[in-house]
């Protein structure tokens, strides 16, 4: 008998776009995406650090909260202070389940007083919508529209100008990190052009609609091109974020992490309301943490890697694991991400990570590694 076919990974709206620049393809959390173009993912980091990087980060998912209780079903699942908004404000937050754990991080833009978007990660966007249904469901109405919607980001430190040049309907000099205008026009397409990103640098994220990405990742490239940019795959997305300092949902955060032991304490605002998770990140807030998501900078020759064991002696046992880890161009460093106890983790401990049975010395630092 034989076995199931392996199910085709989904694409996006720019798949063969991809492949006609030369992409390594690869299979991402089910989906069909570009790992590297042939200039390579040092090259790709590089531009987007210099000049301009474009990526298709169509995966992601946009589900819509609307109706006169929208607010109210936001803020039930998510940390942050989603009253702090207005009309084309953002908040970077997390939605936790009961315990604390984060179901996924997110994005929450403000259309309107009863329309909120929220922009979650392509590996949860089932698990979210069915997590918002069975908690919110009841308070406003949930569309899931990830499916009809594309998202480029045109991100380093030329994007503003050149950006600028094929945009109509919004100032973008004016449009502050962490906002958004609801009603552009790029290179003659409608689109939500967003002063976010997850790079470490200044630039935008561009929503469209799906039919409408060719011709704009297009128009993007044509621009992004004589200063220097490039296309950039997942390879150079990692170690860009990664020197940023900015953590990957199944990786550095996931449903058995809460946002205290993640560092990510600045986005749980107990007075917003009462969201799910709120009682037991309040005990965890007066008690402590057991442990904490540290950054380490590696001392010796050797690369960490998601799972590699953490040691507080050369020759002694784990006691924590790396989650992210990657030689980063910018810095001329290995760095790494990953969770050892407490009281490890404060800036100029020495650690050992166990590199395929290699100990090799590690320093945990405050902060990015890199910081534009």
């Amino acid at each position: 008998m034989q076995s199931p076919a392996a199910t085709a990974p989904q694409r996006t709206p720019l798949a063969d776009a991809h492949r006609q620049l030369g992409a390594k393809l690869i299979d991402f959390g089910g989906w069909l995406m570009p790992v590297s173009y042939p200039a390579g993912i040092v090259e790709e980091h590089k531009a987007t650090r210099t000049a301009i990087g474009v990526f298709d980060v169509s995966h992601m998912g946009e589900i819509h909260f609307r109706g006169p209780r929208a607010r109210e079903a936001v803020q039930r699942l998510v940390t942050n202070d989603v009253g702090r908004l207005v009309d084309g404000g953002a908040l970077y937050t997390v939605a936790c389940r009961d315990d604390g754990g984060i179901v996924d991080d997110l994005i929450v833009y403000r259309l309107a007083e009863d329309h909120y978007l929220l922009v979650v990660n392509a590996s949860n966007i089932a698990k979210d919508h069915g997590w918002f249904k069975d908690n919110v469901g009841s308070l406003c109405d949930l569309q899931d529209a990830s499916a009809e919607t594309a998202l480029i980001a045109f991100q380093g430190p030329a994007a503003a100008a050149s950006l600028s040049e094929i945009t109509t309907g919004a100032d973008l000099g004016k449009l502050a990190r962490m906002s958004f205008a609801p009603e552009a026009i790029v290179a003659g397409k409608k689109a939500i052009v967003a002063r976010t990103g997850y790079t470490g640098e200044d630039g935008f994220e561009i929503f469209c609609a799906a039919g409408d990405a060719v011709d704009l990742w297009g128009a993007l490239l044509e621009r992004a091109t004589p200063r220097g940019g490039k296309p950039v795959g997942l390879g150079a997305r990692d170690t860009l974020r990664l020197e940023a300092r900015l953590p990957l949902y199944g990786n550095d955060l996931d449903d058995t992490t809460t946002p205290l032991e993640a560092g990510l304490g600045w986005v749980v605002k107990p007075a917003a309301g009462d969201f799910i998770g709120k009682e037991a990140l309040a005990r965890q807030q007066a008690e402590g943490v057991g442990r904490k998501l540290a950054g380490f900078v590696m001392i010796g020759r050797g690369i960490a890697r998601h799972g590699y064991p953490v040691a507080a002696t050369a020759d002694g046992p784990a006691v924590g694991q790396i989650t992210s880890g990657s030689y980063c161009p910018t810095v001329d460093k290995s760095v790494a991400l990953g969770y050892v106890p407490s009281r490890l983790a404060e800036p100029g401990q020495r650690l050992f990570v166990d590199c395929r049975g290699k100990r090799i010395e590690a320093e945990i630092v405050k902060g990015p590694f890199y910081k534009r």
